[in-house]
């Protein structure tokens, strides 16, 4: 035998055992990796996401300052929710798992609030419904029986006397130590905004931490106008409180204005009334006059903190909360951009390839999740407040199903409006066939936070309605195929029940409606369980913070 094919044959031998050492090794490695726990699959259902903006370049260095003073703030603000929904945040403390430590983090405690809060450490049990706004013995009985002027307060705690007894008590002073911390810092605030607006809101919001008296500041915060940051904090949303939907949650949004979308947006605010009118439900049930200081603004959110915070991230605001403003001034709609285009790209998205006919897929579009989601907020402004037969405000004559049946209306009529303004010319980007289709791959990634809170209530009485009216239908794959004349019916039916139902104070009726028709059927459990395994996230979480702003 030759040397050279000797040495080739050594070589050729070498490299085969190499070779084969190597697939060992890697075989070897993928059999003894470790499967993922389901805690750390459920931190992982939540994408992170960098909350910044290329907006703030433009800012004054002033303005930027008050970014980190706001930042410091919200920060006291999200202690408080801690406070208001769990207790003790030094929970974190006691948890030796990662993962574990992380979600509780990202729920603010120990149960899951897109899985029907869920108990998820060890030794802690059902979540109060009273969260800590109330003793955690009280019974909705007592409550009831308690007499006190202040109890349904927004702004009020329950808590008990020495010998029992319920007492109620105010913000300003079950939170006294924290807030005097904010106030001190909105004095600094104050002291160095150049816009009056903003001056203004600030004064008047430290006035209502330390009254609990919020209508003033509300009213200079609609009064806003000019202003590039603005800053959204307070005891705002009640949906935290599951007992009575009483009791606001301290929460904080960070937010810089795109002067230029915005602008774009402005004709809208003159034509809620006329848009109030073309509503497709009988006359009576839309009296309601909307006022027309509202503002349709679009920001980039740069920090969240408190209620907002927990859980799924809200993408739009609609405030102030009190009826006596949308009856004076209307409300402000603020659209979150950048978190919505994060949920569109790293959700919407994957699910609706995962779930829509491929044919009909061109229809799910960013622009059409934009619109949606703004005329969402818009419809909360519309419809009637007080009913038509002398049942009091529509809040007090639906009691607890007012927060689901509210939801369910801007749902329907935000897509009524979307679907309307495309009519008119005035939304030129999309189709009313993206509006829709875009709409119904949204109420998936919803339902996903949820069946059993408000919003995933209104989510399932949509879709479950659509479905029977014949908006779509299902193959045995799980592809859903939209009847685009169908859903345009049933999105005017199901509006004009919802109008009706609330002004006339149906509380039976929709009672009823909502245990029939708000549950997850087996059939779209089987597609959200295809969802979930594919590993498309639930929703969002952010990196954020002064570092990530470079401020």
């Amino acid at each position: 035998m030759k040397k050279s094919t000797l040495i080739m044959m050594i070589c050729l031998m070498t490299v085969a055992l190499l070779t084969s050492a190597c697939k060992s090794k890697k075989q070897s490695e993928i059999a003894t990796e470790p499967e993922k726990s389901e805690m750390q699959r459920n931190v992982e259902e939540f994408a992170y996401f960098d909350l910044k903006s290329d907006l703030i370049a433009g800012l004054s260095d002033n303005d930027k300052k008050l970014l980190s003073i706001f930042i410091d703030i919200a920060d006291i603000m999200d202690d408080l929710f801690w406070k208001q929904t769990f207790g003790d945040k030094n929970i974190l403390d006691t948890i030796s798992d990662p993962y574990t430590k992380d979600y509780a983090m990202i729920h603010y405690g120990p149960w899951d609030r897109l899985r029907e809060d869920k108990p998820f450490v060890a030794g802690y049990g059902e979540r109060p419904l009273g969260a800590c706004y109330y003793p955690q013995d009280i019974t909705k009985e007592e409550f009831d029986a308690f007499q006190d002027k202040d109890k349904n307060s927004l702004y009020t705690v329950i808590r008990r006397n020495d010998d029992g007894t319920l007492k109620t008590v105010w913000y300003k002073d079950e939170y006294k130590e924290e807030l005097t911390k904010v106030c001190a810092l909105l004095d600094s605030a104050i002291a160095i905004t150049d816009n009056a607006g903003l001056k203004k809101y600030l004064e008047e919001r430290k006035k209502a931490f330390e009254t609990d008296n919020y209508y003033a500041s509300d009213v200079a915060w609609m009064d806003m106008k000019d202003n590039v940051i603005d800053f959204v904090v307070g005891p705002i949303e009640n949906y935290d409180d599951k007992l009575n939907e009483a009791k606001a949650s301290y929460e904080a949004f960070i937010l810089v204005k795109d002067v230029e979308r915005s602008n774009e947006l402005a004709k809208f605010v003159t034509m809620l009334p006329a848009l109030q009118k073309e509503l497709p439900c009988e006359p009576e049930y839309k009296t309601f006059v909307p006022g027309t200081s509202s503002d349709i603004n679009v920001y980039d959110a740069v920090y969240y903190a408190g209620d907002c915070n927990a859980g799924s991230k809200t993408i739009a605001i609609n405030l102030p909360n009190d009826e006596r403003i949308h009856e004076a001034k209307g409300t402000r709609r603020l659209q979150l951009r950048n978190s919505m285009l994060a949920k569109f790209d790293k959700i919407m998205m994957p699910i609706g390839e995962l779930v829509l006919n491929p044919d009909q897929l061109g229809h799910l579009k960013f622009d059409a999740f934009f619109w949606n989601v703004m005329c969402h907020e818009v419809a909360h402004g519309l419809g009637v407040k007080k009913t038509i037969n002398g049942k009091g405000t529509v809040d007090e004559a639906m009691g607890t199903e007012r927060t689901t049946w509210e939801e369910a209306k801007a749902d329907i009529l935000g897509l009524f409006l979307v679907c309307n303004l495309i009519d008119k010319g005035e939304i030129t980007s999309i189709t009313k066939e993206d509006a829709i289709t875009t709409y119904i791959a949204g109420i998936f990634r919803s339902v996903r936070f949820g069946a059993g809170e408000s919003h995933g209530k209104a989510n399932m009485m949509c879709f479950n309605f659509m479905r029977e009216k014949g908006a779509f239908t299902r193959d045995a794959n799980g592809i859903y195929t939209i009847d685009y004349d169908k859903a345009t019916e049933a999105m005017n039916e199901w509006a004009a029940l919802i109008l009706k139902t609330q002004a006339t104070g149906d509380l039976e009726f929709a009672t009823q409606f909502r245990q029939s028709h708000a549950s997850v059927a087996a059939e779209m459990q089987e597609d959200l369980n295809r969802i979930n395994e594919a590993g498309i996230p639930r929703d969002i979480r952010f990196n954020q913070g002064k570092k990530v702003l470079g401020l």
